[in-house]
């Protein structure tokens, strides 16, 4: 049987602990926790969890706001940033760091391909024929 939670199908050899964190929304502390309420055992594999213990973990989550719901929160935080034109919101609207990080030699993954690595700047030595 394939466990699914919260519209994520976790994946079954890993120990629940650790397939938790696979749902948008639960890091490990909170899958903890989350265990801990169930009385759920942390070792046990994804796969060995018997119905009735899925469904406590079910109820379990929905007391969380994870996934699409989290993800809607987190973009319209993002856009009201953007639209009261704070220093925050005009960061994001730039595609530059938010917090405060240094632009010159680091962010290249906010900044996407804004300046491509390129090699030494050297031509490569002719070839003698």
């Amino acid at each position: 049987m394939i466990p699914r939670i919260a519209g994520v199908i976790l994946p079954s050899n890993k120990k629940i602990l650790y397939a938790l964190p696979y749902i948008y929304g639960i890091g490990l502390a909170r899958a903890k926790i989350i265990l801990e309420n169930a009385k759920v055992d942390p070792d046990k594999r994804a796969k060995d969890l018997t119905e009735e213990e899925l469904e406590k973990l079910r109820k379990e989550v929905e007391k969380f706001k994870v996934e699409g719901d989290l993800k809607m929160e987190v973009a319209q935080n993002i856009k009201r940033l953007i639209e009261i034109n704070c220093y925050r919101g005009i960061r994001h609207k730039k595609q530059l760091p938010v917090r405060g990080q240094k632009t010159r030699k680091n962010c290249r993954t906010v900044r996407h391909n804004v300046r491509r690595t390129m090699g030494s700047g050297k031509k490569p030595p002719a070839q003698k024929t």
